[in-house]
């Protein structure tokens, strides 16, 4: 499986803090910043909680090709005020760039994705296999339920926001008993989602 941290030879990973506070903020700056980037393929982009003395909100990780060149791109792409770090290097004001370095520093041991490889396929309603083959999704929990896995067949009802979580190096999906005998992400879509065109 390929991991977003820079072991076995994966790029390292860019941290930005832009001082969003919500999980929505977040996820909208995301599909904001990869799509005037022009980058789709093999990223993997995360959020991460954090909470200290100086700053509170959400900052982000991107794991991207060409992560040097994205970092220089970010420079100009993001708002006046926004921190990011990547390998050492660090932008913007000191308490922003500290956290953007943490984001970086997390996935895998932690982070929420909301861009990884094949989450385009999570639309509707799909199987646990489809999201096991299709995706960078490596495990699927189901809350409450023995820790037995899932069979391929299961079916999974999406609603167009799958958001798994890194635990302890694993792409982790958390899902749900729904309706109809159907498995549900256990976390649900914003009543008014930020961002219709994107899963």
């Amino acid at each position: 499986m390929t991991h977003p941290d820079g072991t076995a030879g994966v790029r390292p990973v860019i941290g930005v803090d832009a001082g969003t506070v919500t999980l929505r903020e977040a996820d909208h700056l995301i599909h904001g910043l990869l799509d005037r980037l022009g980058l789709i393929e093999g990223v993997f982009a995360c959020t991460h909680l954090h909470r200290d003395d100086e700053r509170r909100g959400t900052a982000l990780s991107l794991a991207v090709p060409d992560p040097d060149a994205v970092f220089g791109a970010l420079r100009t792409a993001v708002p006046e005020g926004t921190g990011l770090a990547l390998a050492g290097r660090a932008h913007g004001p000191h308490a922003a760039a500290d956290s953007a370095r943490r984001a970086a520093a997390a996935p895998p041991a932690a982070g929420r994705a909301v861009v990884y490889p094949g989450v385009r396929h999570l639309t509707g309603t799909v199987t646990a296999g489809t999201v096991l083959d299709r995706t960078a999704v490596e495990r699927l929990v189901v809350l409450g339920a023995p820790a037995a896995g899932l069979p391929p067949g299961a079916r999974i009802l999406t609603q167009d926001h799958v958001r798994p979580e890194w635990r302890d190096g694993v792409l982790t999906l958390a899902l749900v008993p729904a309706a109809g005998g159907l498995l549900a992400p256990f976390e649900v879509p914003d009543p008014t989602p930020c961002c219709a065109d994107h899963p």
